[in-house]
């Protein structure tokens, strides 16, 4: 019996590495995979992992009106060809270029995963620029999959679609995520010591860490700020910085790039492919971003068995539980957000175990798969 087709589409290669790892894969037993997204260099590795078809069509993250003109007709052509039963668009661009082709060129089902909105921190007509985005790409789609329950709350208020298209998949997440592999017990006391004093850190600091892009939303200014004044007090801490400096779209502060070029305890380590040594030698996570959908480095710092300091946003405020996994802060308030640090230096109780069986529990990656092979299912019995 012929496998039907399902399409799944992103802006750029590194979200499918990223946002779908192993999720294709294991679509592919069921469907007819093809990945679509702009050419990149992630591209080999992510297709030999998953073993799916791929179509390249040239999308790009920034406005530019006649580039995507030209990759809606190339998508729309292709779909046409293609015949698939779904297409699943992730990210903001690839929603609106993919949903527009996929009503286009009559596909039954079409749904967007929304996984964080950057149109939150926009203002003026930038924000209605991209609030008309949104509300064009949920009118293609015939379904919506908000990725935490604060998104979907925050899409009913802003009335982007109406509340029969919205659906959120198991517990949230775009993809769940892998215990196993984000276990610390696959690390020795030996290597996270050797990993802790190569980077130059001391022996005995409590480490904080953080994982992400260092820009401005990510609340690396305030992060910053804020360890700065703890470590005044409280000498023996670090905090490590894993993540690329990105200074095209959101850059940090110039006093903030200047303290982490030079503070001696903060230690910038740049884009790491694999995040988990860091994590099993760091103490807590401290993730103060603005805006989120379901971010996975707070999934995968559980799995890892560490406390979470996060902002009071959609998905950080649905993973940690205050008291439990973590703690939660406002955002933008730094001054907040360094007693949160001081509170977690301080704590005597070891709450690893707990942060790991909370994420095994909830938020295991086969149990977002299998949910929303489920759906897929569902939705095409209703065509029939």
């Amino acid at each position: 019996m012929k496998k039907p087709t399902l399409i799944r589409i992103t802006t750029v290669p590194l979200s499918l590495d990223k946002l779908l790892e192993g999720q294709l894969a294991f679509m592919n037993e069921y469907y007819n995979v093809i990945a679509v997204s702009a050419d990149g260099p992630e591209l080999k590795d992510v297709l030999k992992r998953e073993g799916v078809k791929f179509k390249a069509i040239s999308l790009t993250r920034k406005i530019t009106p006649l580039k995507d003109l030209i990759a809606l007709w190339n998508l729309y052509k292709f779909l046409r060809k293609q015949n698939p039963e779904i297409v699943h668009t992730h990210t903001p661009k690839a929603g609106i270029v993919g949903m527009l082709a996929a009503r286009m060129a009559g596909v039954p089902i079409r749904i967007h995963t929304v996984a964080g909105l950057p149109l939150m921190e926009a203002t003026g007509a930038k924000r209605k620029l991209l609030n008309w985005v949104e509300k064009k790409t949920y009118a293609c789609a015939t379904h919506v999959w908000p990725n935490s329950i604060g998104l979907r709350d925050f899409i009913l208020k802003e009335n982007f679609t109406i509340p029969s298209k919205l659906e959120v998949i198991a517990n949230g997440s775009s993809n769940g995520i892998s215990v196993d592999y984000f276990d610390p017990s696959l690390f020795s006391e030996a290597q996270n010591t050797s990993l802790k004093e190569s980077i130059g850190i001391p022996k005995n600091d409590f480490a904080f860490i953080f994982v992400g892009r260092l820009v401005g939303d990510k609340g690396i200014n305030e992060l910053v700020a804020a360890f700065k004044n703890l470590q005044k007090k409280q000498a023996n801490i670090s905090l490590v910085l894993v993540g690329p400096l990105e200074t095209a779209l959101d850059p940090l502060d110039s006093e903030t790039i200047l303290t982490i070029k030079t503070h001696p305890k903060i230690f910038s380590v740049g884009y790491q492919k694999d995040v988990r040594p860091f994590f099993a030698f760091a103490k807590a996570l401290v993730f103060p971003s603005y805006r989120e959908g379901f971010p996975n480095v707070v999934l995968q710092a559980g799995a890892m068995g560490l406390p979470s300091i996060v902002s009071d946003i959609n998905g950080c405020n649905e993973i940690i539980i205050p008291n439990v996994n973590g703690s939660i802060v406002p955002t933008k308030d730094m001054e907040a957000l360094e007693q949160a640090m001081e509170s977690t230096l301080n704590e005597t109780k070891d709450y690893s175990e707990i942060c790991r069986k909370h994420i095994v529990d909830n938020y295991r990656r086969e149990h977002v798969w299998n949910t929303m092979l489920d759906r897929y299912r569902k939705l095409e019995q209703d065509l029939l």
